[in-house]
């Protein structure tokens, strides 16, 4: 009997899917070839984001987010999988439209492919973050996938998850944090390097510093804050990359 209910639940919830799909997909996926991104992450993505690839961001949700926020805002449809604590102030402080942003709960495992693929076909970009190995299958067909309708899928991990080989991968190579005096203050802003490279078009290794976050808690060139000079700099309590904000 709870077999029984739980299917029904996760229909429901398929056919509430396809229902906002349906009401997005008419003024997504039909637009030029290229999404924008903010301004200092154009050095990594010179010629924009292309509609049907695949971009891996390992570890950082602040760096997928200010990835996907160049798209959004302006105007393209998100949607984003398997980030139910998504902090809605902190995207939309990067640059995130929440108005044409739509997040889906982390979907059960056995449904999770067809919700992505359900988003694929209507949204500009599907950002996901699986909680398990997605299958080799499972992978490619929703690479392919997104390649065919042109949507930009961005996965956010470690990599152990995603099996197969994105056009674009980003990685946080270095970071520091600003803000901390002697004794006093709390941290403020973060500089990081950034590097992408990928296969392809993409093939040449590109680096980038950033502020993530900036002052103004979005995202900046470090050349343009240089004239913010914190009295000393400290690392984060937690050297690596985490998947909150």
């Amino acid at each position: 009997m709870r077999s029984g209910a739980t299917a029904q639940s996760t229909a429901e919830s398929l056919a509430r899917l396809h229902e906002v799909a349906a009401r997005a997909r008419p003024v997504a996926l039909a637009r030029e070839q290229i999404l924008p991104v903010l301004e200092p992450l154009q050095p990594l993505f010179p010629d924009g984001l292309r509609r049907g690839s695949t971009v891996g961001v390992r570890r950082s949700t602040s760096l997928a987010l200010a990835l996907v926020a160049g798209p959004s805002s302006e105007g393209s449809w998100l949607a984003a999988v398997g980030m139910s604590s998504l902090g809605l102030a902190a995207a939309s402080e990067l640059g995130v439209d929440l108005e044409h942003l739509v997040v889906v709960a982390d979907p059960p495992s056995a449904s999770w492919g067809t919700v992505v693929a359900t988003l694929v076909d209507a949204f500009d970009v599907v950002l996901v973050r699986p909680r398990y190995r997605v299958k080799v299958a499972d992978a490619r067909r929703l690479t392919a996938r997104a390649r065919e309708r042109g949507s930009v899928l961005v996965v956010l991990g470690d990599g152990s998850t995603w099996p197969d080989a994105p056009d674009v991968e980003l990685s946080v190579v270095s970071g520091k944090w600003h803000g901390i005096g002697d004794g006093h203050g709390h941290l403020s802003v973060r500089q990081v390097v950034v590097e992408a490279d990928g296969r392809r078009a993409a093939a040449r290794t590109r680096r980038v510093s950033l502020w993530l976050p900036a002052a103004s808690g979005g995202v900046a060139a470090v050349d343009e804050l240089a004239e913010v000079r914190p009295l000393r700099s400290s690392r984060s309590p937690n050297s690596g990359e985490k998947q909150t904000l």
